[in-house]
């Protein structure tokens, strides 16, 4: 057979693979809804989609919404010029440099957020990591890395992940930024921050970060998204963000999945 007519024959079956690709894709989304029909993943009501809430449950996530306190990412009345800062903000300007949430912490989103941590759900990561994606977007837009917030060694063991990290895993995926789980550590366990005040969340977590020497290169010069699941105080990332800035982080920026937005300052 001629040269010419197999490098037709070539070009013809590499044309026709992304459609078999895709036609073998969805026959298998197919079998797998045959196999496990996709629900809400609150009330489990059946659903034309995995990975997603009904119409019902959305309606009960508060989403934090523009205008922003452009550093500590809390809802302002009305926007005050092209950056805007709330009074929290000057009153106190945090140790990190941006700090966003997607939802307020209550109703569902507070559910969502315990269940991820306590009920081992991993199945809500996707939906919760694409909402995390979004709401990010402007920060991972300037980011060259994203680092989650790590566990305590003993708490680690107890829960068997680190919500934090499935969390940024996910942001990994859907962004191309690579994650670094590994460089920023808890130097000593914490007591639970429930309960606490302001002053004795601060207090309860300062000096409990560090990154290991051996990794610092990997943080020096770099700018930084960290990601956590809920910020109340923000003790937690505060202290996070110390020990990345002395590894000479350029930037460190905040993402979350709730905010305690009742409380003023942006655990």
């Amino acid at each position: 057979m001629p040269t010419r007519d197999l490098k037709a024959i070539d070009s013809i079956a590499a044309s026709g693979r992304p459609r078999f690709r895709a036609r073998l894709r969805r026959a298998w989304s197919g079998l797998s809804d045959l196999i496990l029909p996709p629900v809400c993943l609150s009330c489990r009501e059946p659903m034309t989609a995995h990975n997603t809430l009904c119409g019902g449950c959305w309606m009960q996530v508060d989403f934090i919404r523009p205008p922003l306190c452009d550093r500590l990412g809390l809802p302002l009345p009305f926007a005050t010029g092209e950056i805007s800062l709330s009074a929290a903000a000057m009153a106190a300007p945090p140790v990190y440099d941006r700090a966003r949430a997607v939802a307020h912490y209550s109703g569902l989103m507070r559910r969502l957020v315990h269940d991820l941590k306590f009920h081992d759900r991993d199945d809500l990561t996707v939906l919760l990591g694409g909402w995390l994606t979004e709401t990010g977007k402007d920060l991972l837009a300037e980011a060259d890395l994203i680092v989650p917030v790590p566990l305590s060694r003993s708490r680690l063991l107890h829960r068997r992940f680190n919500q934090a990290a499935r969390l940024g895993g996910e942001i990994s995926a859907r962004t191309g930024i690579a994650m670094d789980p590994l460089s920023l550590v808890r130097v000593r366990a914490t007591a639970s921050q429930v309960g606490l005040s302001r002053s004795e969340r601060e207090q309860n977590v300062r000096g409990a970060f560090a990154v290991r020497e051996a990794r610092r290169d990997r943080i020096d010069g770099r700018r930084i998204v960290l990601v956590d699941d809920v910020i109340t105080t923000g003790a937690t990332v505060a202290a996070a963000t110390r020990a990345l800035r002395r590894a000479g982080a350029e930037r460190v920026d905040v993402l979350a999945l709730a905010m305690a937005t009742g409380e003023g300052h942006a655990d």
